[in-house]
């Protein structure tokens, strides 16, 4: 009988994001741990591996499929009211204790998650578009697990994207390299991004390292990717005021108008302490980003309980632009030219070139394909 290890193994090609050695090995640039990976050994990721060597890197499959609102990735600032297939697979170049997806991020590095073996299922990058078209979405979204250690799939399904007229977004932990990002720039449009801490010894505590992360904010942007950030603030782990401004200043200092989501963090996976965040804590949050110059700022996870901070109003002259609740756009007032009908001035996001499209009210509940 085959292990969950084998029957993931099938479900590889010879990747692209990496350089061959003369002793066999190889060395993967996918993400900015840059694994050094001998013949039969595995990266940190553990589902991109050295066979005879070659690179070999996850195809073919999905863990996880299911139509969003584009407002649940989050992202605020593109294309709002739409629906995005998002799709998974399995592994992580991280491992925080807090995941809320550890089942499919921690595949193969922890056997508790050994569970989401049973989710995989073969698909074709063409059967994924045909599958965001008749759902109506405009976007298609990686996200479940880490995206970047399995983007020779990504651009399998995005070159098909761009094709049919789909945008394409990740939603990542940002340990990048410039050679990944340059491999996925001529398809992906949208790049979100957790910043996880200010401090470099938090990050190393969960697989990674603090300027990596930075120097991936910061070159995305530079890339004309749309980039947008999450902190999910954690009692006792990142929200002091301190940090909370180095992060919200760091962002300013590459532009104020990128959206930086503060979301409120529940225990789970292996951090059963401290209690939730609490709603103080975001709002303080998000006075913190707009001191530090942001345009905008959101606080998230929990619904309708932090003021008017979900909703998008004009930098400039405070008119409510998008009034939200959760993921449900209430109130839709952007221009077609993506300004505000106020005092004129442009709102930086990807908007709808027809305010009448965007969907307003409910959405219901997620729609999974698998």
């Amino acid at each position: 009988m085959s292990t969950v290890a084998e029957v993931l193994d099938a479900l590889t090609v010879e990747g692209e994001l990496y350089e061959k050695l003369s002793d066999g090995s190889v060395r993967c640039y996918a993400c900015a741990h840059r694994c050094l990976i001998r013949k039969g050994k595995r990266g940190i990721c553990q589902v991109r591996f050295n066979q005879d060597g070659k690179l070999r890197v996850p195809f073919g499959y999905v863990a996880g499929l299911q139509v969003d609102p584009i407002e649940k990735k989050p992202y605020f600032h593109f294309l709002p009211g739409s629906d995005a297939l998002t799709f998974g697979m399995l592994g992580c170049d991280f491992h925080c204790e807090f995941c809320q997806n550890y089942l499919t991020s921690q595949f193969l590095r922890d056997p508790a998650s050994s569970l989401a073996a049973n989710y995989v299922r073969r698909i074709s990058a063409e059967q994924i578009i045909k599958l965001a078209l008749d759902s109506g979405a405009k976007v298609i979204a990686s996200s479940y697990n880490e995206p970047l250690i399995t983007s020779e799939w990504s651009v399998a399904i995005f070159r098909l994207a761009v094709q049919a007229g789909l945008k394409c977004v990740y939603v990542s932990n940002g340990n990048a390299t410039p050679e990944v990002l340059q491999y996925l720039r001529p398809y992906l449009s949208g790049y979100k991004v957790d910043l996880k801490t200010m401090q470099d010894k938090q990050y190393r505590r969960i697989g990674g390292v603090l300027q990596n992360v930075l120097d991936t904010i910061q070159l995305a942007h530079q890339m004309g990717f749309w980039v947008e950030v999450v902190t999910l603030v954690i009692p006792g782990f990142n929200d002091s005021v301190g940090e909370l401004m180095d992060a919200a200043r760091f962002l300013t200092s590459i532009s104020p108008d990128i959206p930086w989501h503060v979301t409120a963090y529940h225990p789970d996976y292996k951090m059963s302490e401290p209690p939730p965040t609490p709603v103080s804590t975001l709002i303080r949050a998000v006075e913190i980003g707009q001191e530090a110059g942001l345009h905008y700022v959101y606080a998230g996870n929990v619904v309708g309980r932090v003021k008017d901070y979900e909703s998008t109003h004009c930098p400039y002259c405070q008119t409510l632009l998008i009034k939200r609740y959760g993921y449900t756009i209430q109130e839709y007032h952007i221009t077609a030219d993506g300004k505000c009908p106020k005092c004129g001035k442009s709102i930086a996001g990807i908007w709808p070139s027809d305010p009448k499209s965007v969907r307003l009210g409910a959405w219901g509940m997620p729609r999974a394909i698998f």
